[in-house]
């Protein structure tokens, strides 16, 4: 049975056009001897003692310079005289499991050979204390036994919800570090509390576990490294809100107050925690992410996954459509195991499947009760991390030549 009526399942899609968008762009110069500098200095203060172990935290996220950072915070400690090691600090990523973990960071390049440090992967976890409305905490045990902790993250706005600390060293402090277990309970508080819950969490992890530093990166509106500091223990709580500040106000966005039909090439864990950033659709598993000022969008068709992401397709439970290569590449298992720890099982849930994109499109299009597809409003991007170059329809035109921020390409 063919899944298109007849009346729309031979027309002719509307045709994209290149574009431009443009945001700030401040840069961190030189973002390996930056790193190396501010690590280095933190832990001319620490005084460790000569072959302390240092358990450095790398995350599942897609950011760009982890490795360079990551390297530079192993290079730093080798030459203080001590014992690095990187652990993954990812909560329930990876299908919740240490090889899952493991293969996780080399998909993003953090291997042995290129960090300079062994990788110890490993999903025990510790009870370290309790909450003052009584949630345990946990924590990584082979992070634990290690002297010294750094957390390496990216400091950026979260995907479902606002507060002072979001993304960033105290998530991977409370949630990251955790692991599977912990993971799960902490997402048992709900999104509706993070904002209490991460700030005050991360106070208790501070006051129990050796954190040396935190490594904070973060980045502008291109994907770039735009700050990497590394933070004292004593102001990881204070400096990262003053840095989430510095975030939203480099963030990137689409330049357009309406979109009918929002098509994403590729959605991944490596691209966003929620497979494809709220900040820039304002979807969520729950409903539009608050605080939101970008487009409304009608329909979202997702076509594709990363193959950093390794078949989990968190997020594509926000789209309308999809693709059946989409639905070739989903994997149960990781996306699922992600849902439920996260407490988000519609974020799993698989859209409508419709054979190729150009019929996905007829379908969003359709669903939009736009009879007259010319005057649709139809944006294109690869995913939401990338939205420097954009693909967009004829009816979007005028925007494009009246805004600044905005200019054509050339075709091919």
């Amino acid at each position: 049975m063919p899944l298109l009526p007849p009346t729309i399942a031979m027309r002719e899609v509307p045709r994209l056009r290149p574009v431009r968008q443009i945001f700030p762009r401040p840069r961190h110069p030189d973002v390996y001897a930056g790193a190396y500098a501010e690590a280095a200095a933190q832990l001319r203060a620490l005084g460790a003692r000569p072959g302390a172990r240092v358990a450095i935290g790398a995350g599942s996220r897609g950011i760009r310079d982890i490795v360079t950072v990551v390297k530079a915070t192993v290079a730093a400690c080798k030459d203080a005289g001590l014992s690095p090691f990187v652990t993954p600090a990812m909560g329930s990523h990876g299908g919740g499991t240490a090889e899952g973990q493991r293969q996780v960071l080399e998909h993003l390049g953090v291997t042995e050979e290129n960090v300079g440090a062994p990788i110890i992967s490993d999903t025990a976890v510790e009870q370290i204390g309790v909450t003052s409305w009584g949630m345990p905490v946990y924590f990584d045990k082979v992070a634990l036994s290690a002297d010294y902790i750094v957390p390496v993250n990216r400091v950026k706005p979260h995907t479902d919800f606002a507060g002072t600390h979001e993304s960033g060293l105290c998530k991977m402090l409370v949630i990251g570090f955790a692991n599977h277990i912990g993971c799960s309970r902490v997402h048992e508080e709900t999104f509706a509390r993070f904002h209490e819950v991460i700030p005050a969490t991360a106070a208790v992890v501070l006051e129990k576990v050796p954190v040396a530093f935190g490594m904070a990166i973060v980045e502008n509106a291109y994907d770039e490294t735009y700050i990497v500091e590394a933070v004292p223990r004593e102001r990881i709580l204070a400096r990262e809100a003053e840095l989430l500040r510095i975030a939203y106000a480099n963030m990137a966005r689409l330049h357009f107050d309406h979109i009918d039909v929002l098509i994403v090439d590729e959605i991944g864990k490596n691209i966003s925690g929620a497979g494809m950033d709220p900040n820039i659709t304002g979807r969520t598993a729950g409903g539009i992410l608050p605080g939101y000022t970008g487009p409304t969008i009608t329909r979202i068709i997702v076509a594709g996954l990363t193959e950093a992401t390794a078949g989990n397709a968190i997020g594509m439970g926000v789209a309308d459509f999809t693709t059946a290569h989409l639905a070739a590449q989903f994997k149960p298992e990781p996306t699922y195991t992600n849902a439920i720890a996260a407490g988000t099982p519609e974020s799993a849930r698989l859209p409508v499947v419709l054979p190729t994109l150009d019929d996905a499109v007829r379908a969003a299009l359709h669903s939009c009760g736009i009879g007259d597809w010319s005057q649709a409003a139809i944006v294109r991007i690869k995913n939401t991390l990338h939205i420097d170059k954009i693909w967009v329809s004829d009816a979007l035109a005028p925007v494009v030549e009246a805004n600044p921020n905005l200019e054509w390409l050339q075709e091919g």
